[in-house]
């Protein structure tokens, strides 16, 4: 059976709020309608706009000011500091009782009313003030125009891509996303920054793109603005060549000069190693690290010199952002953020200076005295800087206002003696610093108010027993009343009975009905008393006497459960069923009694549990109880529950250090116990904790318990079975185990030099069961290793380490941890050896040596640090060089030195990768676990000279018929004298096969090179080197193109032999157009391996079409259709297929082609043709002839009406008569053919149509018709022409002309 009680208290709860108002509105005069009948009351700001008021341009601009007092307050308004006349701005209303304005802005600019608005409430007791209200509009300005260059960036380098939106009010939100509109991926390697940037620690080619947009979104408009997308190329500069290489920096800006391989973090943001923020106390607190680095930096943040405040922070933007909400004055100092990568670590400290707006320490409050009496102002505000303080009354700075005999100002407080009717003022209290300012409005009301009472008489105050009860006793009067509190005539005071509240309210803090009875409340000051009757009930508390009982019934048969209950006789309980937490059922069979609940009949789905609930108006109790419904059967269910817990717990045979305990099972409840688990309690080191000691099978009810020395045993046993474990057992009695010798001593023994004169030792301690007995130490001994000496020994207790001094520097020492009790020591403990501390090597590597092998490497060998001078383990040697300067020019900063460390038994090495005929200085030094020893002296040498680099920016200008110039710049790196260059050039043609070589050597001085006599629109290789004394540089090479011979070409787009434009790397493009084909030619100085043409028909919507060209500076585009206009270009693709580069788009037009006319009029068969019809018209003439001699009629009209002349009624296609038809080789339309809207013609289904031959000037015949095109197009076309006929030239009309 399941009972549930509770106990819900009413009647306090309004006792309370009243309480709680009284104390809030302690100064105010109460707002009782009875009250205030007569009271005069100054004005009090009761609602305004914000501080920075942001307004929408598109709406109505509302300034919000409300006041109350008694007369109601009047309005007026200044604006920048002078009155603001309402009436004479036909846009602006001020609300009725009201000051708050209305201004209607359609029509007008919001830019006219924005300003600093200050609402002033006034009535005959004084003036209250508003905030000044900065009315601003919000503003969403445009992006200004830029041209964003495309960013070229070498893959491993930081990349920064600035959004920099325009200055909007409010700031708009920054975020990145593509052209798809979605957003850009960040992580740990690309973030986006406070300020709305995008950074990027290393570039990867994945980040080759062309859609880095930014967007703006300013929420007071809802609107958003794009930048322009930002193109970023990624390159990989070692798997390029120049030519590659200069073919993408074209056009782009190159973000990084050097190859950038895998290096230690650095800070892009902030910059430097130092840096100021300021926040304001409570405002949030936001820092920000993003650091260079590949691999990608980790970050991490601390605080200096403490903790980073907690609940308070959080970390964003993938660790490079903290923030700290709620700021503080503790949190204020430096800050470190560390960046690190596998290669080193760097970091930043950011120092947070927390300053203070204004806040109130006391803000001022209203009073209201009496004549004569006297009272205090107070107005006291902190903030950092420290805000200064200043008083007005009623809106004039306090001293240029009246001059009042009864105020005086003193530390900031304004005193108030003996005040007058008719002094009722309002103070206004302002604070200000450097970051804002407070505005406190305070009235002073001088009344004269007899008491009186607010609460109700008579009220009546019900209580439970045993509960709270509050009475209370609210007044107003001028002076304040004295209130004063009786019970049946007897005085009520404050003490164990009773709590008088500072608000006056009685509490009883535990009620009993011995405090029930009457009770009067008296208000009393100079001008009058006035009391108050309340009483106080306690009542019984209900309570359910008999209640619902657990229920297994039979279906169909009626269930009952009881519920009586007592309460007390004035109150009048009601009575509430529910089944599952839900209401009954609505159902005939369920009958609710006066104390009982039947259920008929009883069905399956009324199983479940039945909550009775008795309530009254004061307090309530309730009790549950299950029904099961089982079927009409004898047998019970078989219910399987956890077993009862084992009982009898008993201690024998009892020994030294074991002890057998014995139990019995308790009841398995239909599932067998499987097993025993035996628990012990420590109260003597762990009391409370129980901890499994055992397990035993469920067959057995004994178990012998081995045990430690020194411990308060307390056993207990569980069962488990299938459903679950039992409750524990009850304890058995104590058990106590003697003390004895400690069987283990301390593991984890270490020993680890701190410094150079002391040695630290640490262990792990034993736990109070591995004391085994009282009074536990460690004693620690230690001596030096190989010295014949005595062990040093110290006994200590409750500690895990301890440090020896005075040790000689890295000394080996032995060391043991053994435990001791009161009883005895522990066993031999291990000896462990360790060593004092190191200190730094005191001898720098002698006989240092630098032989120069040859103008990139040297070899450099020393002579191996004594050990006894190491002071410690040698750990090895740093060999530490750097370039002074190049022995050929001025270097513009020098070096950093380069270091490489070596093993403690290397004195040779190798140093590869230095410049030739370079001056370098090197120094060795050893080091150990401490640092580094003295460094050895300088040694300075050089490097000869070496083969030169490649010469630079080679490049080819002036390109004509037969000559063109070379340029270059030399080389970066001399290595050395340089003593001229090795010039060599040949042609190549279309399929990158060679000609003759030839070959020019040049003075040193020498930068371009005039070749002449050279093949016009030839391919032309150029290969340069540079010389020293010791040999060629590397080769650079470049192409370049002799133009075509203007007699062969057609349609120049671009003037021969005139250079390209700067920065572009295609020059002039050249066209020859054939019946059905074109030849380009074109002059380009980048890589040949994506260049294609492009041509699409002009004025055409389709796509382009591409092919590509195969190394070659000429193609030829095939099957072009005569008489058709197309438009070319020649492209370089980069390797994602995108265009980098295109010459201007060429104009060529494809000339028809010539007609082939045959005079078939010489022909034999169209001779033969003729004669035939013409002597098939004879015969039809000579017929008619005799049937009109033999008086017969030819109905000529007749037949003229059913055959139409054909050019008045066309033929169609649908009865095999001619239609319209287009040309299948060039799709022009035939004059006088309807051409569909898209500019298409439709092919008849015929290839025969005679239409075809209509027009005749093409020539094109077909076998069956021929003659029909060759005597009727000439007549026929200026008919077709000048009726504008939609149909072509009908065959019969031929026929008739030719008749």
């Amino acid at each position: 059976m399941d009972r549930k009680r509770s106990c819900t208290l009413c009647g306090g709860a309004v006792m309370l709020l009243l309480l709680l108002g009284h104390m809030t509105n302690a100064l105010e005069v109460p707002l009782d309608p009875k009250v205030l009948e007569g009271l005069p009351q100054p004005p009090t700001i009761t609602h305004q706009s914000p501080k920075d008021y942001i307004i929408d341009p598109r709406e109505n601009i509302i300034i919000h000011c409300e006041a109350k007092g008694k007369p109601h307050p009047s309005f007026s308004w200044t604006r920048n500091g002078t009155h603001f006349d309402v009436e004479k701005d036909s846009k602006v209303i001020m609300k009725p009782n009201s000051g708050t304005l209305v201004i209607d802005i359609s029509g007008e600019k919001a830019e006219a009313y924005e300003g600093v608005y200050q609402c002033i409430a006034r009535n005959e007791h004084g003036s209250a003030l508003s905030n000044n209200i900065v009315i601003r509009q919000s503003r969403s300005p445009l992006w200004s125009k830029e041209k964003v260059e495309p960013i070229t960036v070498q893959r491993g380098m930081s990349l920064v891509l600035q959004c920099r939106p325009p200055a909007g009010l409010p700031p708009p939100i920054v975020f990145w996303m593509d052209n798809n509109f979605q957003r850009l991926p960040q992580n740990s390697r690309v973030s986006q920054a406070l300020n709305g940037d995008l950074y990027f620690s290393n570039v990867l080619m994945d980040d080759n793109r062309n859609d880095y947009i930014c967007y703006a979104r300013f929420p007071h408009t809802q609107t958003i603005q794009q930048k322009q997308p930002i193109t970023v190329n990624v390159l990989d500069i070692e798997a390029m060549n120049d030519t590659v290489l200069a073919a993408f920096l074209n056009g782009s800006d190159f973000w990084g000069d050097s190859p950038s391989g895998e290096r230690a973090p650095t800070f892009m943001q902030p910059p430097g190693m130092h840096s100021t923020s300021m926040v304001l106390k409570g405002d949030t607190l936001q820092l920000e690290c993003i650091a260079d680095g590949l691999p990608t930096p980790d970050i991490s943040w601390s605080k200096v010199n403490g903790e980073l405040p907690s609940g308070r922070f959080s970390f964003h933007s993938f660790q490079k952002t903290l923030k700290i909400t709620e700021v503080t004055d503790a949190d204020g100092g430096d800050y470190r953020c560390l960046a690190r990568n596998r290669l080193g670590s760097n970091h930043h400290i950011i120092t947070v200076v927390v300053r203070a707006a204004p806040f109130w320490i006391s803000a001022p409050q209203n009073l209201i005295l009496a004549p004569k009496e006297s009272g205090m102002l107070t107005c006291r505000a902190d903030g950092n800087p420290k805000p200064t303080v200043t008083w007005s009354v009623n809106g004039i700075p306090i001293e240029n206002s009246h001059k009042d005999p009864s105020r005086k100002i003193e530390n900031g407080n304004i005193i108030l003696s003996a005040v007058q009717t008719g002094s009722s003022a309002v103070y206004q209290c302002n604070a200000s610093n450097e970051y804002g300012y407070l505005l406190g409005n305070a009235f002073v009301s001088v009344l004269a108010e007899p008491p009186r009472v607010l609460t109700p008489p008579n009220h009546v105050y019900s209580v439970i027993t045993n509960s709270r009860a509050l009475l209370d006793c609210a007044s107003f009067g001028s002076p304040l009343p004295k209130i004063t509190w009786f019970k049946n005539g007897q005085s009520v005071v404050d003490g164990d009975l009773y709590i008088i509240h500072k608000n006056n309210t009685i509490e009883i803090n535990v009620a009993r009905p011995l405090h029930s009875g009457k009770y009067t409340c008296i208000a009393s000051n100079s001008l009058g008393n006035k009391e108050n009757h309340v009483y106080l009930e306690v009542k019984e508390p209900t309570r359910i006497l008999r209640q619902p009982e657990y229920k297994v019934v039979q279906r169909n048969s009626v269930a009952e459960f009881e519920c009586k209950v007592k309460h007390d006789p004035t109150l009048i309980p009601s009575m509430i069923w529910l089944k599952d937490n839900m209401e009954l059922p609505d159902d005939s069979r369920f009958e609710v009694g006066s104390d009982s609940l039947t259920i008929r009949d009883v069905r399956e789905d009324d199983e479940g549990n039945y909550t009775c609930i008795r309530n009254t108006t004061l307090d309530q109790d309730s009790a549950s109880a299950m029904l099961t419904v089982v079927e009409a059967t004898p047998t019970p269910p078989i219910i399987m529950e956890q077993p009862d817990p084992p009982t009898d717990l008993e201690l024998t045979d009892q020994r030294e250090h074991s002890v057998r305990l014995t139990w019995t099972p308790g009841y398995e409840n239909n599932s067998p116990i499987q097993l025993f688990l035996i628990q012990y309690e420590d109260s003597l080191h762990k009391p409370g904790v129980w901890v499994n000691m055992t397990e035993v099978s469920g067959t057995r009810t004994t178990v012998n318990l081995e045990l430690s020395p020194y411990v308060y045993y307390s056993f207990r046993v569980l069962a488990l079975n299938e459903v679950g474990l039992s409750q524990p057992s009850a304890p058995s009695r104590q058990y106590r185990t003697s003390p004895a010798q400690p069987d283990v001593n301390p593991s984890d023994v270490e020993v680890i030099g701190t410094s150079p004169d002391s040695l630290t030792i640490t262990w792990r301690e034993l736990t109070g069961l591995e004391s085994n007995g009282p009074g536990l130490q460690y004693n620690v001994s230690w001596r030096q290793k190989d010295v014949d000496q005595q062990w040093n020994s110290l006994s200590l207790a409750n500690v895990s380490q301890y440090v020896v001094t005075g040790t000689p520097t890295f000394t080996p020492y032995e060391v043991t941890v053994q435990a001791v009790n009161d009883y005895g020591p522990g066993p031999t403990p291990e000896v462990v050896l360790g060593y004092s501390g190191e200190d730094l090597p005191t001898m720098a590597p002698e006989n240092v040596k630098v032989s120069v092998q040859n103008g990139t490497m040297a070899v450099v060998s020393w002579d191996a640090v004594p050990l006894s001078t190491v002071q410690g383990r040698l750990n090895g040697y740093k060999v530490s060089y750097w370039k002074l300067r190049s022995l050929h020019k001025q270097d513009p900063e020098p070096k950093k030195p380069q270091e490489f460390i070596f093993q403690e038994n290397e004195t040779e090495s190798l140093l590869l990768g230095l410049h030739p005929y370079s001056q370098y200085n090197l120094n060795i030094r050893a080091f150990n676990g401490k640092g580094d020893g003295p460094s050895s002296p300088n040694q300075i040498f050089e490097t000869p000279e070496g083969v030169p680099g490649p010469p630079a920016d080679l490049k080819v200008e002036n390109l004509n018929l037969d000559s063109l110039v070379v340029k270059w710049a030399p080389p970066v790196e001399y290595n050395g004298h340089l003593t001229g260059y090795l010039f060599k050039y040949q042609p190549i043609n279309t399929t990158d096969e060679l000609g003759p070589l030839k070959e020019l050597l040049l003075a040193a001085n020498e930068t371009s090179i005039t070749l002449d006599n050279l093949k016009h629109s030839t391919r032309y290789k150029f290969y340069l080197n540079a010389k020293t004394v010791k040999g060629y540089g590397p080769t650079v090479t470049e192409e370049g193109v002799t133009i075509m011979d203007e007699a062969l070409i057609r349609h120049p787009a671009v003037e021969a032999g005139k250079a390209p434009p700067a920065g572009r790397m295609f020059g002039s493009v050249n066209s020859s157009v054939e019946e059905n084909h074109a030849v380009i030619s074109w002059e380009y100085s980048g890589p040949d391996r994506n260049v294609y043409v492009e041509y699409v028909v002009d004025n055409s919507k389709d796509p382009w079409k591409t092919e590509y060209v195969n190394g070659t500076r000429t193609y030829q585009i095939r099957g072009l259709k005569p008489g058709m206009s197309y438009r070319v270009r020649v492209v370089a693709k980069d390797h994602s297929d995108a265009t980098v580069h295109s010459t201007e788009e060429l104009l060529i037009t494809v000339p028809a082609m010539t007609s082939k006319q045959v005079d078939i009029a010489t022909q034999g068969w169209f001779i033969g043709l003729m004669c035939a019809i013409a002597l098939l018209i004879l015969v039809l003439l000579i017929v008619c002839f005799i049937k009109r001699n033999k008086g017969g009629k030819y109905p000529v009209k007749e037949k003229e009406d059913a055959h139409q002349d054909p050019e008045i009624q066309p033929m169609k296609e649908d009865d095999g008569t001619f239609g319209e038809y287009s040309d299948t080789e060039d799709h022009k339309p035939l004059k006088g053919s309807r051409t569909p809207s898209n500019g298409t013609v439709k092919k008849d289904d015929s290839d025969d149509s005679l239409v075809d031959y209509g027009e005749g000037g093409d020539g094109q015949f077909n076998e069956d018709g021929s003659f029909i095109g060759q005597y009727s197009g000439k007549k026929e076309k200026d008919t077709a022409e000048g009726n504008e006929s939609s149909e072509a030239p009908s065959p019969v009309n031929a026929m008739n002309s030719f008749v």
